[in-house]
């Protein structure tokens, strides 16, 4: 089976003063997280699709999807304090409701990032059931300098090799579950991407193709990029 996880957590403190955390903003007349639950039901392969929200922002993310996807399979649960506390959330929430084995497969994917493609939910599918787990990148086009002390270029890496890391990420379920809990107290601290917490297990993550429009909604000056890329797309339909 097939799954997929839409983590809705983020507070927005870097969105500024807003009414409400940004993956509930209006974004073309709709809240950001429904356009990003959109792209995925459009997939015919994924069994079970849920949100991953705080505690106390359950009943209203609830309330949105009665008002904009009355008619979607479409549950909502809460997630944990930090990321790593939201994916061991979504494994549970899985294995408590589901039969699971070695091919049971989890994608994870920022509610804010509401311009997720069917291709790159295909290419992500197709990808673990090849590999085990996969990473939606897309190369990096600026130079990237590492500073060790915030102060001063430590190191200047080729940017041929660099990829900008984006969502979906998707794993085999048990696979991650077992590598997740494997992390000792002091790897939690620091090792807050699942991606990451394979590489440095030595375990393979195949590379997906993302795209420059697959941008995550941080800032506020987001907003109005995100409305022009969803104005392009509605006039290619």
């Amino acid at each position: 089976m097939i799954f997929a996880a839409v983590f809705a957590g983020g507070s927005g403190s870097r969105m500024g003063a807003t009414a409400l955390p940004k993956q509930f903003l209006p974004l073309g007349g709709k809240p950001v997280l429904i356009h990003t639950l959109e792209a995925f039901l459009q997939s015919r392969e994924i069994d079970a699709l849920f949100v991953l929200c705080p505690p106390d922002w359950i009943g209203y993310t609830r309330e949105l999807l009665a008002q904009h996807l009355p008619d979607a399979a479409v549950d909502v649960t809460a997630g944990g304090a930090t990321r790593n506390d939201t994916l061991l959330c979504a494994i549970r929430y899985v294995r408590e409701r589901f039969p699971v084995d070695e091919d049971t497969i989890l994608l994870t994917h920022d509610a804010v990032r509401p311009f997720v493609t069917p291709e790159m939910i295909a290419d992500n599918i197709a990808a673990v059931r090849e590999c085990g787990a996969c990473d939606t990148v897309i190369p990096a086009t600026d130079t990237i300098v590492h500073s060790v002390d915030g102060a001063f270029i430590s190191d200047v890496p080729v940017r041929s090799q660099l990829y900008q890391g984006q969502t979906p990420q998707s794993f085999r379920l048990l696979e991650l579950q077992r590598t997740v809990e494997s992390l000792t107290d002091e790897e939690v601290a620091v090792l807050t991407d699942a991606c990451k917490i394979y590489a440095v297990r030595g375990k393979k993550v195949r590379l997906v193709p993302g795209s420059a429009s697959n941008m995550k909604i941080t800032y506020a000056e987001d907003l109005p990029l995100a409305e022009a890329i969803l104005r392009a797309r509605q006039s290619e339909k």
